[in-house]
């Protein structure tokens, strides 16, 4: 990977403030509205919430991972801002709330609030070793941070994200940035997928960016759905999360899973479809997602969705058991 300190030398200013903000939730408890059904396929619904706010920052929720699973997490809104908080569960492990939600506005390198859409227009999440790795659409790069919740400050760097700039559509870019286990085909290496560059033949851009298998790949675009965020299961495939939506028939929302032997420089991927679901189920614009195993050993899969700062959208959280069996 190719990196740029140039924000590492510049003096900084005063940390930005952290705001507390008081979230309060809803139980779902049926996903598929109306009915009880719990198994969808090879998902297993767990619960959702319901998320609401008077803070005029909160919303906007574009990607996110946990740093204790299912727990502490961190994530990027799209209007320039980190997140972090906790997800609250009950004693059958159901989530039951949001507590500590903190907002910290991203700065420049000169440690001052970062507040023009095109510089902060965060989509993509990865985090290793106390570093945030995060996509950003319009002025296309691929940015690391330290993990201070108290003290965030500008990137450090910035990474070579190997797909032609040229090819990466305004506000089509990196949706997806996670990284790939130890022991998969991948050796660690960190992917990026973007939501709807295309190339000649209608495909998807994204890369590998180190290791054996480092370089450009297409991801094969299914129906009129466009990738939204994706996380790596422990076996080594790939989860993409991808939304839908028109004026006729609204959002829907869809998972598909790439076999992990298939991802590799020049390959074009495709895979199976997990869930897909409209507006009779419980979704909305669902643009986070990761992946994380509980103490029982089950695959977990969470999402939120991100509500625009629409008053006709809503901020969800959701999660399910994947069922290998």
């Amino acid at each position: 990977m190719a990196f740029s300190f140039a924000g590492s030398l510049t003096a900084q200013a005063e940390p930005a403030p952290v705001e507390q903000v008081e979230v309060k939730s809803r139980p779902i408890t049926r996903f598929h509205i109306g009915r009880d059904e719990k198994q969808f396929g090879p998902l297993e619904f767990v619960g959702g919430l319901e998320m609401t706010s008077r803070s005029r920052n909160f919303g906007a929720l574009s990607a996110m991972r946990f740093r204790k699973p299912g727990s502490d997490f961190i994530g990027v809104a799209d209007t320039g801002f980190w997140f972090f908080g906790t997800v609250t569960r009950d004693a059958d492990q159901r989530p039951t709330g949001i507590s500590d939600f903190r907002m910290v506005q991203m700065v420049d390198e000169a440690g001052n609030p970062a507040d023009e859409k095109w510089q902060v227009d965060a989509e993509g999440l990865a985090v290793k070793d106390d570093v945030a790795t995060v996509g950003f659409e319009r002025n296309h790069r691929v940015a690391q941070f330290h993990i201070n919740p108290n003290d965030m400050r500008a990137a450090f760097g910035q990474l070579d994200f190997l797909v032609p700039a040229q090819e990466l559509r305004q506000n089509r870019g990196f949706e997806t940035v996670t990284y790939a286990p130890e022991d998969s085909p991948l050796k660690g290496a960190l992917v990026v997928v973007s939501e709807k560059s295309l190339d000649k033949q209608g495909n998807i851009f994204a890369a590998v960016l180190s290791g054996p298998r480092k370089g450009v790949f297409t991801v094969q675009r299914s129906g009129d759905f466009d990738i939204t965020d994706g996380a790596f299961l422990p076996d080594g495939d790939l989860l993409l999360l991808e939304r839908s939506y028109s004026m006729a028939r609204g959002v829907r929302m869809r998972l598909r899973r790439i076999d992990a032997a298939t991802i590799a420089k020049g390959n074009v991927v495709d895979g199976p479809i997990l869930l897909e679901t409209d507006m009779s189920y419980q979704i909305d614009n669902m643009e986070a997602m990761d992946v994380w195993r509980r103490a029982d050993g089950a695959v977990m899969v969470s999402m939120f969705s991100d509500d625009n700062h629409s008053i006709l959208q809503r901020n969800l959280y959701l999660e399910f058991i994947l069922r290998e069996d």
